[in-house]
Parts: C-alpha cells; sequence; structure tokens
C-alpha cells in the first residue's frame, strides 16, 4: 500500500540533505533481542491516537452523495454519441436526462 524505498548505502548529493548530515544519523541494524522486545503501536499508543487518525482519515475525499450515480458500461451508435458530445460539455448530463425521459421517470 506504500511506498517503496530503497535504503542508500552512501551519500548522494542532491537529495535535500548535506554531507554532515548524512554522517550524522546514525541508524544501525535492529538487532533480534530488539526486534523481539518491539510490541505493537495498539499496545503502546493512547487510543485517543487511532480515534484521531480514524477522525483524519473519515474527513478525506469527496462528501457521500444521497443518489450516487452508477458507472456503466454501454454501447451507443456513432452518431448518437457524437451528437451528444457537439451538445456541449455536459453531454453526460444531458443523455442521463433523456434516458430518464425515456424511461418515464
Amino acid at each position: 500500500m506504500g511506498t517503496e524505498y530503497q535504503t542508500k548505502k552512501e551519500f548522494e548529493p542532491g537529495n535535500g540533505y548535506t554531507k554532515q548530515d548524512w554522517d550524522a544519523v546514525d541508524s544501525p541494524e535492529i538487532t533480534d533481542a530488539e526486534l523481539a522486545r518491539m510490541k505493537p503501536a495498539k499496545d503502546v499508543l493512547p487510543s485517543s491516537f487511532f480515534e484521531g487518525l480514524a477522525e483524519a482519515r473519515r474527513g478525506r475525499g469527496r462528501p457521500k452523495l444521497e443518489k450516487a450515480l452508477v458507472p456503466v458500461t454501454l454501447r451507443v451508435e456513432p452518431d448518437v454519441l457524437n451528437a451528444f458530445k457537439a451538445s456541449g460539455a455536459d453531454w453526460r448530463v444531458r443523455m442521463n436526462e433523456a434516458l430518464r425521459k425515456a424511461a418515464g421517470l
């Protein structure tokens, strides 16, 4: 789900940090003993952290519509499609209105 980054083994200029920054970082490999002592975040962090995280995720994206449109694949003759497209940018809305009228809705 996340982006995979390749670990750099040597300093490369032009990545937004200096050689001094590179040399100042001490990131030794995690030992088996350290790995065994690690706990899941849910056991260490307060529940309010996860509630805030869930709330932040809910706020993303477009608001839900009461009557969401359903995507479909529809094969129509080229002249019919061209006529709707020639009527302007909102040709999909007009096609939907024509279908509603034809269905008696």
